[in-house]
């Protein structure tokens, strides 16, 4: 009777689970199509619980979709491998765009709770699915005979691609080997996790906080207000606070007269994860390039940087050292020079002291107003936050006759999102664009682009378009005051505009090849070749218009413009270079072993003879592109792509017309429409009729 009771029991309960899987399956958004305006994330209705639930039903879900490919009794051919391969793992993609975006750009204690749980789980099917062999033998037979198959070209790269993912994936590897590859896998990506943790700690954590007027000497009323206004969020009424974030340091830097404050901010920015506490990335750096360097050896690659870039533009370390080198020597020679005028400046000003990396912003500053007569906070009245957006907009219709209509009671992940439909001149369809712009403590720094949705069409199966999204830290409105951009800012919104072109206007057939995957070192020329268009007379007479009257900006401050537009470029080149260099030492390195990392940061810099008054643009300990994120080996990617865009934007100078229709279209239907479909040069080649050269880019930052 008993043992009845029990499984009665038992009985009850495993009906009771079932039931409540059901329920929370049936309620969580991941589980059924988006019905959401658009197919847009129902941003509404995901809360945090419904991401792991939706991971591990993803994985289910994918391994079945893999199942079938290799249980197929049909000898395998592009259609039932390569092609049922992309279009696999759909609810996994779906939860992990949602998931990864929002954690970079909105996180929490409980979003960082599952990155830490679902980490390992995704590196771990990751590599079952590459290890998978009699997955990998279905690829292998239809690689064999792919001279036989007819394929078109994007086809052809499609196998080719999926082909070398296995390759370098793992496939390969004697069973023993394989089980260290995914450990190692399993522990990078934990790793990686905690490294942007633990940056993104270090950031907030650290406030400069003012209590006295006269500290504020110097300072703009637009620094002064966001700095009360930042005092108050964090209960401080009365005083003013200063942080890590771009947009309240970078502005200290440059107007603050106190030299010990300036001093104070600057070293707690280039000192984040450096104080040897919890938050310290020294050990995690060593774990990461170790592990990193393990992985290369076992796929047959001498260091990190060798493996990375044998799937690059730039093939080999050499190609990029000498890239770097060509750039770097009148970029140096250009900022001792720029060094020199600033010491200079600091004597005519009765300083007795030798300038430091402090001083460079605030310095620089009052070199370039005596030079030109241009002061940042001059030009800032004319780019608020909406013009330059709606410019940036104007650029594109000009261009590719896109226009943007901003969409209302659209669900969002964040309450300062927009949203914007985008259409083409034919009024068809192109896709939805996600813009994000300021700064909060649940979103990491910088600027970036990501996808919801990637844009594919199957062989006679609609055009699936994409959702897009561009992530911005600008200076925040403040009083009565708009958001008011300084001219970097603008730079920046028109770069992550680009890149949002570059996953807009994609028409591909397949996920694997659409939009923006393509080459780390190609991946940045739709978005810097579009800086070009913000910094030019016509385009800033678009948009550049006065907050308060309306005026356009006057011909005068935009010849003051242009011609500063050279200032400086020996500290920007020089420091970022720095940075490029530091991230190809770490991944040239061919030995494992424990690295001073503060050693070897400055014996990399000792080595390529940067000066003392300038710091990587990225000190180590928070070097985000080098280690948590994707550009590991591929810092460099930056100017490698600084030569195309400049090269590119020639073509338009060329013509004698920024707007000129034939090039335009050239570049969109041989880039921009293109995705990964072909080699990367191959696309640029055929767009430009020929393969770029470095004096445009040299002529451009004024180093020739």
């Amino acid at each position: 009777m008993k043992n009845l009771i029990v499984m009665m029991v038992f009985a009850v309960v495993i009906a009771s689970c079932a039931n409540e899987k059901k329920t929370v399956k049936e309620m969580n958004p991941f589980f059924e199509t988006y019905s959401a305006p658009y197919g847009v994330p129902p941003f509404d209705k995901i809360q945090n619980k419904h991401y792991l639930p939706a991971f591990q039903e993803g994985i289910i879900q994918h391994n079945k979709d893999i199942d079938q490919i290799v249980n197929n009794t049909a000898a395998p051919d592009f259609a039932n491998t390569i092609e049922a391969m992309d279009r696999s793992g759909d609810l996994m993609g779906r939860v992990s765009y949602v998931f990864f975006n929002v954690k970079e750009a909105n996180t929490n204690d409980s979003i960082d709770k599952i990155a830490d749980e679902v980490a390992p789980l995704l590196s771990q099917h990751g590599d079952a699915v590459n290890m998978n062999e009699k997955l990998f033998a279905r690829v292998q037979a239809i690689e064999k005979q792919k001279d036989q198959l007819n394929l078109n070209r994007e086809q052809s790269r499609l196998l080719e691609e999926t082909y070398k993912r296995f390759v370098r994936g793992g496939a390969n590897l004697a069973a023993d080997k394989k089980e260290e590859f995914k450990k190692i896998n399993t522990d990078l990506s934990l790793l990686e996790l905690k490294f942007g943790n633990n940056m993104l700690a270090e950031t907030n954590n650290f406030k400069l906080v003012v209590d006295k007027k006269e500290d504020l000497a110097g300072l703009p009323e637009s620094v002064i207000a966001a700095a009360a206004d930042e005092a108050k969020a964090n209960k401080m009424d009365g005083k003013w606070v200063f942080t890590l974030q771009k947009p309240s340091w970078i502005p200290f830097l440059t107007y603050s007269e106190k030299r010990d404050l300036r001093e104070k901010l600057y070293k707690a920015m280039y000192n984040r994860s450096n104080n040897n506490n919890e938050l310290d990335n020294k050990v995690v750096i060593n774990k990461i390039v170790n592990l990193r360097l393990q992985k290369a050896n076992l796929l047959g690659f001498e260091s990190w940087a060798a493996y990375v870039l044998d799937d690059c533009m730039a093939k080999t370390s050499k190609n990029v050292y000498d890239l770097i080198q060509k750039v770097w020597e009148p970029g140096l020679k250009r900022a001792k020079e720029e060094a020199n005028d600033i010491q200079a400046m600091i004597v005519k000003e009765g300083g007795k002291f030798k300038m430091a990396s402090w001083d460079w912003f605030y310095y620089s500053e009052k070199v370039r107003k005596a030079k030109y007569d241009l002061d940042e906070e001059q030009v800032r009245p004319y780019f608020e936050l909406k013009n330059v957006r709606d410019g940036a907009f104007a650029v594109a219709n000009k261009l590719y006759g896109l226009t943007f209509k901003q969409l209302q009671n659209m669900p969002l992940y964040h309450p300062e999102c927009q949203v914007f439909e985008v259409k083409d001149r034919d009024s068809s369809y192109v896709g939805i664009l996600y813009m994000d712009f300021f700064p909060r403590a649940s979103k990491k720094g910088g600027a970036w682009m990501n996808n919801y949705r990637d844009q594919y069409q199957f062989t006679g199966e609609a055009d699936v378009r994409p959702v897009v999204s561009t992530t911005f830290n600008f200076s925040k409105p403040t009083g009565d005051k708009p958001a008011l951009l300084n001219f970097d800012e603008v730079e920046t919104l028109f770069h992550e505009f680009g890149h949002s072109l570059h996953g807009l206007l994609s028409r591909c057939h397949y996920k694997t090849l659409s939009g923006t995957a393509v080459s780390r070192d190609f991946v940045e020329l739709p978005s810097q070749v579009m800086e070009h268009w913000a910094v030019e007379p016509e385009v800033l007479k678009m948009f550049a218009k006065h907050y308060k009257t309306g005026e356009v900006i006057p011909q005068a401050l935009v010849d003051k413009i242009i011609k500063a537009g050279k200032f400086n470029q020996g500290f920007i080149t020089t420091e970022f270079l720095a940075a490029a260099i530091l991230d190809m030492d770490y991944h040239t390195i061919t030995k494992t072993g424990d690295i001073d990392v503060e050693k070897f940061e400055k014996t990399s810099m000792e080595k390529a003879g940067l000066i003392p008054e300038i710091i990587p643009r990225y000190r180590s300990t928070y070097f985000n592109h080098a280690f948590p994120g994707g550009y590991s080996s591929g810092y460099y990617s930056y100017i490698w792509a600084a030569v195309l865009d400049a090269d590119a934007f020639e073509a338009f100078l060329e013509k004698g017309n920024i707007f000129d229709q034939g090039v335009a279209t050239a570049f969109r239907k041989n880039v921009l429409e293109r995705g990964g479909t072909e080699e990367a040069m191959k696309l640029y080649v055929n767009f430009r009729g020929k393969t770029p050269g470095i004096e445009p880019l040299l002529r451009k930052r004024g180093l020739n």
